[in-house]
Formats: structure tokens, C-alpha cells, sequence
């Protein structure tokens, strides 16, 4: 290092030159990275989505859902395998490892999928296979509503969806409430009947009759012609003009026969936003695309449209994620600045303002050399990555603070300002580099951290690290040049210590007196603080619980109900919530069936955006009110549920029920829900075992069919005349994106179950009805069959009653678990698995950061005695840890707290190295080891106590909740965006105090100690 230091003090010009480049770089890296709310996370999940028209769950699963599987399962690195098969439809999604290239697996699944697709029933439509990618999700929506009609709407939303895909950063817009086109031609059989023209002509004219026949080229000799019979059918009159039958010289058309009309396929739902009818407009930006930038240009867009809708149009932005970016963004910027002049104004005060000018320095040129890194490694910039940069802006100075205190004391011995800084950079350039390559260690393990929340939490260990590593140059590069380089005159004085520093020495110097009496008032202290944790502890939990921005209610009722019934269950309870002045704006939603991650029982959801936090009670109190409003709506249940943030997604209590048998499997579920009822603190349970209801079965006698000229295939088709109707071809007309088609259907007043008494099917015998091989008979229901991992499965989910804790309520209803049919497991799933998951690997990778550290400290002092010491001032401080949850009310997460203790145990190494280190080269120098010790103690005592209380005050305000605005000024209180981190913040804080004391107390008795009991075997290090 001394060859590089005097390189640098030599070639200062060049240096200062990097650093200005650093800088600049820095501040325009600053000005175009993307930035986001939450991580871009790569969800590993892909699955394969198949579909056969008409097909059952039963059959889905035997002829789709089967053979996909069994090609699918060889596929390596599959966490998990689960499959749905429901009517007409069945999918395969796999879970891979998180982290896992995405390109590769793709192209894996595909090729297993293509050989599957030999085994897949031939009318089956040929396998998708999808990427689920977080990254596509809405960033933006918009509600347009008023007392306009649905085609109205749906025209205006298709519009304005073709110019906002047209602007580049925005990746895909969805229509929420649009629905299928389609060519609806209404026949009535008798008028069929009483032309001679059966089902299966209309298919077959309309399919003939609507190609576009290439007919070849024409070579004359003096030219050459393509020749072509244009016959699609571009407007309906084409339809309309179709010939069916010549009777004579009449030709029969469909205009004679049937009514067409363009219009819309049956709903499955209805949307509505503050009670009038809706679409909504979901817009996804593209990757990298940064949020705000892209959100401003539809914004723009929106109000250049706005002159052009009509007046009765209302325009509701339901959600917006760049506000929550913008507001995220703008507190923890703010709390960046304050730690920043908070560790100016301690180092101000103590080092004097020159001093204190050259160390804060080097937090900017860090902060900006870091964020230009990042944005070179294709990262945004995140919550995560922002509260990392206030979480090391304490740390960026302890190295610099080092140098910079003995350059001082150089000084003041009277070297010049060039000597006393190379001087001090030198001497303290390995233990800088040992006490940062210690917190390298805690964090690179981090970097290694499985599943999605490791994804999630990735961006802190890369941030400190980047950030750490840059402090480290500015340290012993940058900063000796600036401090060569301004100047100032050598001058000599006493460096008499402060009244403060006289207590501190009076106070060492009776601990080490008695050494074992002050160790055993610390274990006394330590027990108490561990004591007082276990009575009136807060809990624990998986992630911390933040104020949301929106909220939602499922509603959940049972019946064979119709859409339009669903949709006035929903009008009820929308009318409840109205009159609220905390809720911005009522998004409603009624479904004919239930989404993916819910439960199979609920008919539609309500969502809340509600007002800004600081104007507006707790989320959990508006909620209680409005559930206190709908608490007498009967036949319902009703499920409120905040907007989750970070990872985890879905309810904490997740139990998986497998086995082979359907009766099994329901005997188990009832056990153990009727259990989770006995024990208690489970709420909003649900499973997705198929709701109780009625399905009619055509049972076709083949026998009595084929007398006729019949078969299952014609039956079907007559009856799918009455229900959704019987496609005869497609076509594609301006202004629509995908090929609409074209059925035929019974007239409305005709579309009942009475209907099927009166069908008549055209064989060779005339119009026979379908009675005479048919039989109607009612069955039960059977909606949807699930599996996982090759097996049938039933998931039950559930939250947990208010005050109670996750972990405590499983470990409950696992000891109480009811004896299971032969051949059933359960196993449990959800955030308890990632929770354990999560809290595995914390305890690996604090094991590997311990290890790592020891065997840096074994390096640099050449002492395993040392090495232990400052091992056990990390296990020491953990009280320290427990203090400060304890002082702040807030509960044990396992994800923050974690990352706490690991993070702190980086951050206590440093002044223990640079004390140590102190201390052998004072022993060297002859000194006895009471006398190294005690010298040490009061030598060490500013750096230590600089280095300390710069971090502590860097967190602060988020250990307070307080979010600070300099430039505004502005005070809020417990923001959003603070909630994320006060675990994390107030386990370092109160473990880095803790551990201080330790250091300033502690250290100096333990040198002492291991002078006497290990004579000759203390730090024999040639620093």
C-alpha cells in the first residue's frame, strides 16, 4: 500500500482528475437510472396453459393434464410442479429455483412440452407456454366510467389502448372489463326446418364460402399476373348475402333464415368504479423503462385525449405507481441527506469544520461511485438499494475517520500537511483494509441468499459492498491528496484530553483494575436485557407490516348463482362503503368465476385506493369501519385484505393436504379445518376444493344414436345451440386486434334447460328429436381439480387474528393435528416455509461471515486469542440487538433483524481491528500490557466513538419513524417508507451502542486478561 499511496501523492493531479470524473459520473448515473418501488424480481415460475374445447376436470386431467406432467417432471431444478385442469382448459405451472436463467428454462420446457404434444387429444389447441415475469405487471391504471354503454366504453378504451402502446416505454395495455367480439347469427330450428337446411350446412357454407383462394400466376409471355379469388368475409352483409340453398331459381341466404348482429360473448363479470359501469386500462412498461418517465408520457397522453371524450367520460386513476415511487424515492433521498449532515455535524464538532470538510467529502464521492456501479451492473434504483445507502453512510466514514485523526495528531506534532496525511494513510492502511474486508465478509455471504426474498434483498449486500469498496479508496487514495493538497501549516500543541476523555480514563483505568468484577456487572447487564426481551418481547414476524397505499375485499358467497345475481350481490355491499372521505376512489368487480389466487368461492372483489397517509387514519382502523358497515349483508362472507408489500404475496398459513383418493383428501381437510376452528387465531380460512353445486350430464345412448345417423359429436353440437353457441368460422374486421367469430345460437327466450325436450337433430331420416337417444340427469359439480407434484392436492390458506404470530399458531395446530387417512400428508407451504427458509440461510450465512472474519482477524493479528475476542464482542452484542427492539416496541422480523445482526457484526469488527491493533503495536513498543491498555482505551476513544455514533445517527431517523425534508423543510412522522426499515434500523443502532461499550471497556480488559493468562502470545502482528 505505501508504494500506491505515494504514487497517488506524487500523480496528485491525475488523482484529483479520477475523483472529479468519479463524481460527475456518478451524478449523471444518479440522473438516468431507472427507478422502481420495489426490485425488478425475476419470478421463477413458468407454466404451460392448454386448452380443449368442452373437455371436463376429469377428463382434463387424464388426456392434458397427465401427460404433460410426465414429461415435465424430468426437467431439473423444479422446486415445485402444480397442475389445474377445469372445464376446457388445463395448466401446468412450474416453480424453479429463484435465481435460475430464465432463457435456459424456457427453452427447456418448450422442448418437453413439444414432445408431450404427441400424447395431447389431436382436437386439442396446441400447448402455450408462458413466462410469469413480476416486470409486466400494471404500473398504471385508469378507470374510464360514466352513464355511457358498454360498447361505447370498450370502443373509447380500445382507442386510447393503440396510442398508448405507441409510445415506446410503455410495454402492453390491458382492458379490464373488455370483452370477446364475436358475429352472433340467432336461428330459429322451425324456420331451419321448414327450408330443409340443418346446423351442419350453415357451418359448412359459412366455411367455404369465407377463403381467400390463392390462384396461382399467369405468364402470357409479355408479362406476368398472380391471380387471386378474394372470398373472406370482411362485414357482416357478406354473411348476410351468404347462400345456403337454391331451391329452383331461389336462393336461399342466411338473410332469410337468421338475424346477425355484431356484439359481445356472454359476460363474466361486470366493473364499475365508484358505482358506475367501467373498463379500466392496465398499462405495463418495458423493461429498464423508468417508471416515472413512463408514467408522464401516458399522463400526457390522457390529457390530450381528454378534449376529444366525452364529457360524460370520468377518468380515475386507480392506481399510479410512480406517486408511491415518487414519495418512496423523495423521504428516503431526504433520510440519505439527513444521515449525511448528522455525520458532518458529530464530525464538525469533534475533528473541527477543516477536517470534517475533507471526511465528508468522501460520503458523496462514495455514495455517487456506488450508484455509478450499480447502473453499470443494469440495477434500478430501489427502496432497498436507497435505504442500503443510508445504512452504510455511517460506514463510509470510519476508514476516513481513522486516517483523518491521526493525519491530525500528525499534524499537530508539527509534521507538514503532505507527511502527516501519507503518514496516516500508510500506518493505518491494513487495519482499514482488514476492519473493511470483515464487513465485506458479513455481506458477500448475502449475496448468496435463495428464494424470491433473497432476490428481493439482493440489492443491499451489492450496494454496501460497491459503496464500501469505493469508501476504501477514498480513504487511502483521495482523501491523503485532498488533505496533501489544501494545505495548512505544520504546527505543534498539546493534545490534552477533554473532560470527557479524563472520566473515560478514570473509568478504564479502575475496570482494569478489577477486570472480572466489571465482566460480571456486563454478564449481570446481559442477562437482565435477555430476561426483560423474553417477558415483554413484541413478537416476531416474517416481514415488516407497512401502512398500504389501497386495500380490497373479496366477496365470497355459495350457489349456483348467475353473473347477474353475482353482480347484485356486489352493488350491495358497494353501496355500504360509500360516503367514506378516507377513500379515494371504489374500484368494483363482480366474476362469473374466481381469479388464480383465490378462493374458489369468491363472486368479486372491491378495491380501495385510499388518500394519502398522513391525511387519513391506519388502513386496519378504515377497514374495521367498513366492515362494521357490511357486517349484516346475509349469505356472505366477507374478506379484507391489505396491499401486501415486498415478497410475500398471498396469506401467511398455507397447508398443502396430498394423497391419492378424493374422499380421502376431503375427510382430511375437514379434520383439519374443524382443528383450526378448536385451536384458534385462524381467520378467513379457505381451501380450493371445488364448491358444492349442480351440473347437468347429456348421457348419449351410442347405440340407440347410431339407428338414427347420430353420434356424440352432432348431439353436441345442437345442444352447445343453446348454451354458448356452435362457431361456424371467424373473421377479422378493422379495429379489432384478434380474429372474432362467428356463431350460431338459438334466440334468447329459447335458452333454457326446457329446450333440450324440444331440439330435433336432421339424420338421414328426417328431423328426429334428441330425446330418443338422450337422457338429462343432474351430477355433482365438479369445478376444479388441482395437483401438485404428480399428486391431487387441496391448499387450505388462512390469515391470523390480530395479535397473534404466525410461527406460534402452526407450531400450535401441529402438535394438535388430527389422526389423516392412510396415504395423506400435509405439508406446510406458504410464508412459514419461506420464513423457515429465510431463517436457515441467515444462520448459514452468519456461520460463513463468522469463519470469514476469524480467519482475516488470524491474518492480520497473527493471535487466534484476538480473533475469538472480537468474535465474542459480535455474539456479545446481540443484547444489544434485543435492547433496541425492545426500546422501540418493535417485533423480531426474521428478515430485517436478521440482515441486523449480520450487518452489525461487520460493523463491530472495525474499531475492535483498529483497537487491537493499537494495542500490539504499543506492546512492541515496550509497554507493559496495563499500560498498552489503557493507553490504547484513551488513544482509541475518539475514532471509536466517531465511527460509532456517525452509523447510529445515520439510522436514526429511520429508527424513529421520522423522515426529514432540508430542502422543504418538512417533518413527517412514521411514513410509509421508514415502517420498511425500523426493525433493521433499531437492531443496528441498539446493537452497534451495546457493542461500543463493549469495545471501550470490554476490549482493553480482555487484551489485559490474555497478556496474563496467554504470556507471550499476544498480537505479534508486523503492521
Amino acid at each position: 500500500m505505501r508504494g500506491l499511496i505515494n504514487a497517488a501523492l506524487d500523480r496528485a493531479r491525475t488523482t484529483i482528475l479520477t475523483l472529479i470524473f468519479l463524481v460527475v459520473a456518478g451524478i449523471v448515473a444518479f440522473q438516468t437510472i431507472p427507478r422502481e418501488a420495489n426490485p425488478d424480481i425475476p419470478i421463477p415460475m413458468i407454466y404451460v396453459s392448454m386448452a380443449l374445447e368442452g373437455v371436463s376436470p376429469e377428463d382434463g386431467e387424464r388426456l392434458l393434464v397427465r401427460p404433460m406432467e410426465q414429461e415435465l417432471r424430468s426437467l431439473e431444478g423444479v422446486e415445485e410442479m402444480s397442475s389445474t385442469a377445469s372445464e376446457g382448459h388445463a395448466s401446468v405451472m412450474l416453480e424453479f429455483d429463484a435465481g435460475f436463467d430464465a432463457d435456459q428454462a424456457l427453452q427447456d420446457v418448450r422442448e418437453k412440452v413439444d414432445i408431450a404434444r404427441a400424447d395431447l387429444p389431436s382436437e386439442a389447441e396446441e400447448p402455450r407456454v408462458n413466462e410469469v415475469n413480476v416486470g409486466l405487471f400494471p404500473v398504471l391504471t385508469i378507470g374510464l366510467s360514466g352513464p355511457l354503454s358498454e360498447p361505447e366504453l370498450i370502443r373509447m378504451a380500445r382507442d386510447l389502448q393503440n396510442e398508448m402502446e405507441g409510445i415506446p416505454e410503455v410495454l402492453e395495455v390491458e382492458i379490464a372489463g373488455d370483452r370477446e367480439d364475436m358475429v352472433e347469427v340467432v336461428v330459429d330450428p322451425q324456420v331451419l326446418d321448414s327450408y330443409g337446411i340443418d346446423y351442419a350446412t350453415l357451418g359448412n357454407r359459412v366455411a367455404r364460402n369465407n377463403q381467400l383462394v390463392a390462384a396461382g400466376s399467369l405468364d402470357t409471355g409479355a408479362g406476368r399476373m398472380a391471380l387471386k379469388v378474394p372470398g373472406v368475409v370482411e362485414t357482416l352483409e357478406d354473411v348476410m348475402s351468404m347462400p345456403l340453398k337454391v331451391a329452383d331459381d331461389s336462393v336461399v341466404t342466411f338473410g332469410d333464415v337468421a338475424t346477425l348482429q355484431r356484439t359481445f360473448k356472454d359476460p363474466e363479470g361486470f366493473a364499475r368504479i365508484n358505482g358506475e359501469p367501467a373498463v379500466v386500462l392496465e398499462i405495463s412498461k418495458r423493461t429498464g423503462a423508468n417508471i416515472i418517465e413512463t408514467v408522464q408520457k401516458v399522463q400526457n397522453l390522457m390529457d390530450q385525449a381528454r378534449e376529444r371524450l366525452p364529457d360524460a367520460v370520468r377518468i380515475t386513476t386507480i392506481m399510479d405507481q410512480s406517486d408511491e415511487v415518487n414519495d418512496i424515492l423523495s423521504d428516503l433521498l431526504n433520510n440519505v441527506l439527513t444521515a449525511i449532515v448528522l455525520v458532518l455535524v458529530i464530525v464538525v464538532a469533534v475533528m473541527g469544520p477543516r477536517s470534517a470538510l475533507l471526511v465528508g467529502l468522501t460520503i458523496p464521492g462514495a455514495f455517487l461511485s456506488g450508484i455509478l456501479l450499480i447502473w453499470l451492473l443494469g440495477y434500478t434504483l430501489n427502496i432497498v438499494v436507497l435505504f442500503s445507502l443510508i445504512l452504510v453512510a455511517g460506514m463510509l466514514v470510519d476508514g476516513a475517520i481513522v486516517v483523518s485523526e491521526l493525519a491530525d495528531r500528525n499534524r499537530l506534532a508539527g509534521m507538514p500537511s503532505r507527511e502527516a496525511w501519507a503518514e496516516a494513510a500508510i500506518r493505518m492502511a491494513w487495519p482499514v483494509i482488514a476492519s473493511t474486508a470483515t464487513t465485506l465478509a458479513v455481506f458477500i455471504p448475502l449475496l448468496f441468499w435463495p428464494g424470491v426474498v433473497g432476490e428481493f434483498m439482493k440489492f443491499l449486500p451489492i450496494t454496501v459492498i460497491l459503496c464500501l469498496l469505493m469508501s476504501l479508496a477514498m480513504a487511502l487514495i483521495f482523501l491523503p491528496i485532498l488533505g496533501g493538497v489544501s494545505g495548512g501549516r505544520a504546527k505543534g500543541g498539546d493534545n490534552r484530553p477533554s473532560r470527557f476523555g479524563q472520566a473515560y480514563r478514570r473509568l478504564l483505568d479502575r475496570s482494569l483494575t478489577w477486570p472480572g468484577r466489571t465482566l460480571l456487572l456486563l454478564l449481570v447487564a446481559m442477562a437482565g436485557i435477555y430476561g426483560a426481551y423474553g417477558a415483554f418481547n413484541h413478537g416476531v414476524e416474517f416481514f415488516p407490516d407497512v401502512e398500504p397505499d389501497s386495500a380490497q375485499v373479496h366477496i365470497r358467497a355459495r350457489g349456483d348463482l348467475s353473473v347477474h345475481e353475482r353482480d347484485a350481490i356486489v352493488r350491495e355491499v358497494e353501496k355500504r362503503m360509500y360516503g367514506l372521505r378516507e377513500v379515494e376512489a371504489l374500484y368494483a368487480r363482480s366474476r362469473a368465476s374466481a381469479g388464480d389466487q383465490m378462493a374458489p368461492d369468491v363472486i368479486g372483489t372491491i378495491q380501495f385506493q385510499l388518500v394519502d397517509w398522513e391525511k387519513r387514519r391506519p388502513a386496519s382502523r378504515i377497514l374495521a369501519d367498513l366492515q362494521e358497515r357490511t357486517r349484516d349483508i346475509p349469505g356472505i362472507k366477507l374478506e379484507f385484505r391489505q396491499q401486501q408489500q415486498g415478497p410475500g404475496q398471498g396469506k401467511p398459513v398455507e397447508l398443502q393436504v396430498r394423497g391419492v383418493g378424493e374422499q380421502k383428501l376431503d375427510t382430511a381437510t375437514d379434520r383439519i379445518r374443524a382443528t383450526m376452528e378448536e385451536v384458534g387465531g385462524f381467520v378467513d380460512v379457505e381451501d380450493d376444493r371445488s364448491l358444492p353445486g349442480i351440473e347437468w350430464q347429456i348421457d348419449v345412448d351410442r347405440e340407440a344414436a347410431s339407428r338414427f345417423g347420430a353420434d356424440v359429436v352432432s348431439v353436441g353440437n345442437v345442444v352447445r345451440l343453446v348454451t354458448n353457441g356452435l362457431v361456424l368460422s371467424t373473421y377479422r374486421p378493422e379495429g379489432v386486434r384478434d380474429e372474432v367469430d362467428i356463431l350460431v345460437r338459438l334466440p334468447e327466450l329459447w335458452r333454457n334447460l326446457d329446450q333440450f325436450e324440444r331440439l330435433t337433430l336432421p339424420t338421414e331420416g328426417g328431423q328426429v328429436p334428441i330425446t330418443n337417444f338422450m337422457d338429462l340427469e343432474p351430477a355433482p359439480k365438479t369445478g376444479v381439480i388441482k395437483r401438485v407434484d404428480g399428486q391431487r392436492a387441496i391448499t387450505i390458506k388462512a390469515d391470523v387474528a390480530s395479535g397473534e404470530q404466525v410461527t406460534e399458531r402452526l407450531e400450535t395446530l401441529q402438535s394438535a393435528m388430527p389422526s389423516l387417512p392412510d396415504g395423506i400428508r400435509v405439508e406446510v407451504a406458504g410464508e412459514n416455509e419461506d420464513q423457515q427458509e429465510s431463517a436457515r440461510f441467515l444462520s448459514s450465512a452468519f456461520a460463513v461471515a463468522l469463519f470469514l472474519m476469524f480467519t482475516i482477524m488470524v491474518t492480520q493479528f497473527n493471535s487466534l486469542y484476538q480473533a475469538v475476542l472480537v468474535l465474542s464482542a459480535i455474539v456479545l452484542s446481540t443484547a444489544g440487538v434485543l435492547l433496541g427492539l425492545l426500546l422501540n416496541a418493535q417485533p423480531f422480523g426474521v428478515v430485517m433483524v436478521g440482515m441486523g445482526i449480520i450487518a452489525l457484526a461487520g460493523i463491530v469488527v472495525n474499531n475492535n481491528i483498529v483497537l487491537i491493533d493499537t494495542f500490539n503495536v504499543m506492546r512492541r513498543e515496550g509497554l507493559s500490557p496495563y499500560e498498552a491498555a489503557l493507553e490504547t482505551g484513551c488513544l482509541r476513544l475518539r475514532p471509536v466513538l466517531l465511527t460509532a455514533v456517525t452509523t447510529i445517527l445515520g439510522l436514526m431517523p429511520m429508527v424513529l419513524g421520522v423522515n426529514v425534508d432540508l430542502l422543504t423543510p418538512a417533518l413527517g412522522i412514521n411514513a410509509p417508507s421508514t415502517q420498511w426499515w425500523t426493525q433493521l434500523s433499531s437492531a443496528i443502532a441498539g446493537g452497534l451502542a451495546f457493542a461500543t461499550v463493549l469495545t471501550l471497556l470490554v476490549t482493553p480488559i480482555l487484551l489485559l486478561l490474555g497478556e496474563r493468562w496467554l504470556p507471550g502470545r499476544g498480537g505479534k502482528s508486523d503492521t
